[in-house]
Formats: structure tokens, sequence, C-alpha cells
């Protein structure tokens, strides 16, 4: 604004022999330019910075431990448990995921405590290395928005976090509960909206869920037992800012936010629901219509987006072929846009390897776009709404982020919703900052698709007695 003003300032001194009615013009016109630039850049939300929590090492669990601690509480039958083994083995989950501290304590108790525990670790941990990495004190935060899907209390999450750092007495807290894995990209779009109408303000975004109260199923239903191969610790901080003097050090720019929103539809409604089994067993049922439902949504939103991204030529190409199809009923194959001329990076949610690979199919992404999404899913697991930023770090600390690049970002949730954001990359991190990949990037990309055949789990569980688990190293070489 500094630099505007004495903008004008020279241009009204070139004009000094000009009429005095003609320097009031172009000194109204100017300053009129610059308030409407203002006005625009106050309306960017930028992304100041992040950071994802990194559970303690001897906090990690295997498959081994993980079927050990699901079976502890309830017997399981013995196809199950080897249903499970099988699950685990091929959901592209690796052996270093992290599960919540109860589990590791004697008696396996999941009480209210130990899960403030669980939520306060990963919220503090996160939240301070942000603030001592940007500067930004906690008194400065206007707005907190804290995403817990599974888990509510009261006081509320947010407000626990404006105790915790006693923030000030206007800040505005938001607590998001049971918007499933989608809530962290949705928490991106609720944060620009509430930005809109609070300028030179920042908002402070919280994302992770809870293993101690929800657990691991322990029940006999195949339909949730998928969540205990899956599901691990995990959790992200973001800070997002609209104060123009963000815009130099920030490192994203937000482009656009889109929420797509199945609720209407009774299948997509009860795929993803939590409930009791028949025996009355709690924990999160997954519906063989899951897939479907996810590709749906999927397809609705990038519909949505597409126009706002895509080059002119892409969309001349899919009008055609839409209008080939369902005008003209001519028998084409449907045209999928080439979402790679839009983005160069892809974070896709990571709810499993099927998830993945099945939206990069539709999207007829390669390997390498789908690598952030498949190494965070093998190193974190899925860590709910907090794992797109896990995928964002990875991209960050192999140092792939270049100036005008852009980023998309699939979130999926239970409701069910497809949630996506479009970043832009306007400033380069420093490669050696702190990372949640600190100590482990070097192995990384690896392979994560070996196929575990079902003599091979056999075999495994053979040699394995479930109640003792020998080791928290899995054999994977073993055949």
């Amino acid at each position: 604004m500094k630099h505007w003003v004495g903008f004008v300032c020279l241009l009204l001194l070139l004009l000094r022999k000009s009429s005095v009615l003609l320097q009031l013009s172009v000194a109204a016109a100017a300053a009129a330019l610059g308030w409407l630039l203002l006005q625009r850049r106050r309306r960017e939300c930028y992304l100041v910075d992040f950071t994802c929590y990194k559970p303690p090492a001897e906090r990690q669990a295997n498959a081994e431990l993980s079927i050990y601690f699901s079976i502890s509480t309830e017997p399981t039958i013995p196809e199950n448990l080897k249903f499970q083994w099988r699950v685990f083995l091929r959901s592209g989950v690796g052996e270093e995921t992290s599960l919540a501290r109860f589990f590791f304590n004697d008696g396996m108790v999941a009480t209210m405590e130990e899960a403030r525990v669980e939520m306060e670790e990963c919220f503090i941990a996160t939240a301070d290395e942000l603030f001592a990495r940007t500067g930004v004190t906690p008194q400065d935060i206007d707005i907190v928005i804290v995403t817990v899907s599974t888990f509510t209390a009261a006081p509320s999450h947010a407000a626990v976090i404006a105790n915790h750092y006693k923030m000030k007495e206007s800040v505005k807290t938001f607590n998001l509960s049971g918007m499933g894995c989608s809530a962290g990209v949705l928490a991106v779009n609720m944060a620009k909206d509430l930005l809109l109408v609070n300028p030179d303000s920042y908002a402070l975004i919280l994302s992770t869920e809870n293993m101690t109260v929800n657990s691991i199923y322990p029940g006999n239903d195949r339909s949730f037992m998928l969540t205990n191969s899956l599901f691990r610790v995990g959790g992200a901080a973001l800070l997002i800012s609209n104060k123009p003097q963000d815009a130099g050090r920030a490192e994203l720019r937000l482009l656009h936010s889109l929420r797509t929103n199945l609720a209407a539809d009774d299948e997509a409604y009860d795929s993803v629901f939590m409930t009791e089994d028949d025996d009355g067993v709690y924990g999160l049922r997954l519906r063989p219509s899951l897939y479907s439902v996810a590709a749906k949504a999927v397809a609705n939103n990038l519909a949505t987006l597409g126009p706002k991204v895509l080059p002119l030529r892409e969309q001349l190409y899919y009008a055609y072929n839409w209008l080939c199809i369902k005008l003209f009923k001519i028998n084409v194959e449907p045209y999928i846009p080439n979402f790679k001329l839009a983005f160069q990076h892809f974070c896709i949610h990571p709810g499993g390897r099927a998830v993945i690979s099945g939206i990069g199919k539709s999207m007829k992404l390669s390997d390498d776009d789908l690598e952030a999404s498949r190494m965070a899913l093998f190193r974190f697991g899925n860590t709910s709404s907090s794992g797109v930023w896990y995928e964002m770090a990875y991209l960050h600390a192999k140092g792939r982020l270049k100036v005008g690049e852009r980023v998309l970002q699939i979130a999926l949730g239970s409701g069910f919703k497809c949630n996506t954001a479009v970043w832009e990359v306007v400033r380069e991190k420093h490669r050696l900052e702190r990372s949640c990949w600190d100590e482990c990037l070097h192995r990384y990309p690896c392979d994560t698709k070996k196929n575990y055949t079902d003599d091979f789990c056999d075999q495994w569980l053979s040699r394995v007695t479930p109640m003792q688990p020998t080791s928290n190293v899995l054999d994977t070489d073993t055949t």
C-alpha cells in the first residue's frame, strides 16, 4: 500500500502543471483502483504454514500388534481373524503407523481422560510447532476451527485450545464433529468463508481423529472390521491468513474450494455409518456400496470444479463427448479430462490402497501422481481429516513444490461428501525445515504393492499365537 501511495504522489508531481480538476480526477481514480486492489488482496487466503503430528516411536504398531489389540477385549472367530490379517496385509498400510497411548497401557481401558490425552497431545504438539515456525502468537488468532469426527466433549475441543493458550475473548471457535475424513478440507473452505467477513485475520485449523473412545472394533461383523486395518493416530495444524502482509511469506495460496454432499441419496448416506452390529458391539460400518458412492461423489465434484481450472480445449472436448452420449445417444466412451493440464500435484484421501488406485484410475493419473498419497498411507495410515496434509508434507519434504504449480486435494467422508481444495505454490519453503517425514524420508518412495496370497496369510497365521505377539516387526519376506 505504501508503494501505491508513492506512485500516486509521483503521478501528481508529473501532472503538477495540469489543471486542479485533472489532478483531483487522477488522484480519485488512483485511490479507487488502489482500494479495489487492496480489497481483492484481503479476500485471498494464504496458507502461512502447517505442521503434521509425528507420534512417539514407541507407539508404532505393525500388523501383528494391530490384530492382537483388536481381539484382546473379545474373542474373534478364526475365520474373521484371517480376514482381518488379509485386509491389513493388502491395505497399503505399513509397519510404522501408530496407535493411541491407551492400547499400550495395562488393561487397555479406554477412558474419557485417555481420549482427552490423545487429542491434546496431538493438538498441542502441532500448534506449538506452528506458532514457533510462524512467529504468530496464540493471542493473534481470530478464528479456531477444530475437526474431531467421532469424539465430542464438553467443553468443546475448540474451547480446550482457547483455554490452553489463553486466547483473547473475541476469538471465534468452531467445533466440527461427525464430518468424517473430509473435514480437514471442509475446514479450509469454512475458514475461507469466515475470513471473507473478517479481514486482516488469522484462522487456526486443527484436525485429528480419536482412536481411544472408538478404539478398534472387536466384534465379528466383517463390514465393521475394515476400519481396524486403516485408521491410525495423526493430526495437523494449519495457519490460514487473509492479511496482505502474509502474501510474501506464505507458501500456498487458496484458489478454489468446493464441497459436494450426497446426503440426500439414501445409499450414499448409509455407506459409512457409526452404529452397533447385531451383537450390540459398537463400531464404524462400511457398506460394499462405499466405492461406487465415492466414485460418484468425486465425479460430481470434479465436474463442477473442471470448468474453473481446466483449459478451454479440455472443456470443449468434454462438452462434445457429453452431447454425443446424452443428446445424440452415440455409443462412445465417456471422455475423461486431462486434469494434469490443470494440476502438477495430487493429494488424494489415503482411505486405503483401493480408494487411491480407484480415484487415480478414474482421473488417468500415473504412479508418480499417486506417490504422495500411497506413501502417506503406508507410513502413517488413514489419519482421517489430516491425511491430505501428510501428503502435502511429503511433497514439500521431497522439494517438489515449485512456484506457480498447483496442488489438488481430494478428501472423502461420511455423509457422503467429497471436498476439494486447489492451492497455488507462491513461495518455495526451505527443505531443511522440520517435518513429520524426518528420519524416514530417505526410505521413500518404496514398494507398497506386494500382493499377499492366501497361502502367505495362512502360513503366517499358522506360526503366530494371536494373543502373544512375537515382536513389533512383521517379517514380510517370509513366504
